[in-house]
Formats: structure tokens, sequence, C-alpha cells
């Protein structure tokens, strides 16, 4: 059978982890429309009776800013060399950027197979999609390009069927039934973070950690979850917990639906906003919430 590994790469909101999503048929990885939504290298594994895709979800190419994106575009840079292919994935909706045939040009580079997937075709008018494509030739990109469109299905097929001829004869990476590497307890923060990012707006969003601190299932059959959302400034706290707990109550609430919906069970949710300053420059309190900077 062909299995191995795919590095789904592309600049912040192209879509990775949501194309991602469709195509493992599970929620993997957190969606927004937020620039660095992804955080870390998350696995998800589409397995067939033919084939085994293990799509390696990477943190959105961004201008790395401080200590935490720098090491999120290390990780980028690492998942690319240690593949059998990468998957650059465009945003079609948006323009055209030369940046993106750079991007493409720099992994090229790394002599491993290369194809694009241009995302969001649904969102597009039809008629910009030639242009679109001949934008890309005339900048020099010279790999084979599928548009789809991943909330409606759309080229999934032909996307999946080039992947999997790209990758070698082995035996499978996982087990038939296990669609990510990452745990329970990792899903229950990134559900959390990623309310946060679809409610707040700003910086906000972007330095907050949250931090799984009780999980447990308990005889009654529910859940009892405990974590703390760590952000770097005390008004940023303030923002997060709302006039009279308001705010932090219904992003709670959103998140213990999707919890629910995750862990097939009743979740009993409990929240606390706590200030750390600057902690996505100091190494000790990144590695103590789970972005270890000294790891490649």
């Amino acid at each position: 059978m062909k299995s191995g590994y795919v590095a789904v790469i592309g600049r912040s909101n192209a879509g990775k982890s949501t194309l991602i999503n469709v195509l493992v048929g599970e929620k993997v990885s957190i969606v927004s429309p937020k620039p660095q939504t992804t955080r870390d290298r998350i696995l998800g594994v589409l397995t067939k009776d033919e084939y085994q895709i293990v799509f390696v979800d990477t943190p959105g190419l961004y201008k790395a800013e401080s200590a935490l994106s720098k090491q999120m575009m290390r990780t980028t840079d690492v998942s690319a060399k240690s593949v059998d292919v990468i998957l650059y994935v465009l945003d079609g909706h948006e323009r055209v950027e030369e940046e993106d045939a750079r991007l493409i040009a720099r992994f090229c580079a790394l002599e491993v197979p290369l194809i694009v997937a241009f995302t969001k075709t649904d969102i597009m008018p039809a008629e910009q999609l030639p242009e679109r494509l001949l934008q890309l030739s005339a900048m020099g990109v010279d790999a084979d390009i599928y548009p789809v469109s991943a909330r409606r299905g759309r080229g999934l097929a032909a996307l999946e069927k080039a992947l999997v001829a790209l990758l070698p004869e082995g035996e499978k990476c996982f087990e038939e039934d296990i669609v990510s590497d990452r745990s329970e307890r990792f899903m229950i923060s990134e559900i959390m973070r990623e309310k946060i990012l679809l409610k707040f707006d700003k910086e906000i969003p972007h330095g907050v950690a949250v931090v799984v601190h009780t999980f447990r299932l308990q005889e009654n059959g529910v859940y009892e979850i405990g974590l703390d959302i760590v952000c770097e400034k005390s008004n940023h706290k303030a923002i997060l917990i709302g006039k009279q707990g308001k705010a932090i109550k219904e992003v709670s609430s959103f998140a213990r639906q999707d919890m629910e919906k995750f862990l097939g069970k009743k979740v009993f949710l409990t929240t606390y906003v706590k200030v750390k300053e600057d902690w996505r420059n100091r190494p000790g309190l990144m590695k103590e919430f789970g972005y270890d900077p000294t790891e490649e």
C-alpha cells in the first residue's frame, strides 16, 4: 500500500486546517479567520484500504515577532524537510501575491515533491479562476495546481489522488482507528482557544495560552475539566472576563458545547483567567504552557 507524510504549508488563513479536517473526516485542528490559529505541528490521519496519508498541519507562514512565533516558523520549516510530499495551500479568494511564488520556490528547493491546493474556490467568481492560475504560472510557479473547496467538497478527490500518487510504498504509519496524534487533553485546550479566537478581536487572542489543569471522567459519566486562560496584560484579563463575567461565561459555554461533542459526554467546565506578562517571549513560561522553545 501507499503510506507517508504530507506537510500542509501556506500563509496564515489560507484554509490549511479546514482542508485537513475535511479530508480526514474529523476535527483534528481548530479553525478561525485569525492569523496564527495553528501553533503546533498536528497530525491528521486519513486511512483507506489502499493508502494512508498522514497530514502534518503546520503554523501559517507569518512574520515572526515574538519568541513563540519564531518557534512556530521553525516548526513549519522542520516539518517541510521531513515529509514525503509538501502540499502548499494558497487562498484562492485572495489576490495572488509574489510572496506566495517566492515561498513555493523556497519549498520546491528542498527537492520534496510539491503540489498546490488553490482553496476557497466556492467564494470567488468562477471567471477569476483561470486568471489566477495564469498569474501563478507567470510568476514562475512550476507545480501541479488543484482548485478545491473544502467546505463544498469540490476537487478533493482529485487532490487526494494526486497526493497518493506521490507517496512511497510502505506499511501504515498509524493504526486504522487513529485520526490524530494529539491527546484529548490537548484538543480540549485547543477548543477553548478556538472560541477565544472567534470571539475576541485584535491582539488579545494571540496573547492567550490555555492550560488544562483538571481533566477527569467522574463516576457519573461527566468530565470535570478545569483550565486556565493565560493572557499577557491586566486590561486583556478584564476584556476576557467582561462586565460581570459575561464574556468569559459566553465563551466558556460555546467551548463546553464543542467539548461535549468531541468527548461524547457531558462536561462540567471551570475556567480561570490569569495574567503572565509577555509570556510569549519568556522561554520558561512558553515551556510551562506547552510551547517548548528548544524543540525543533
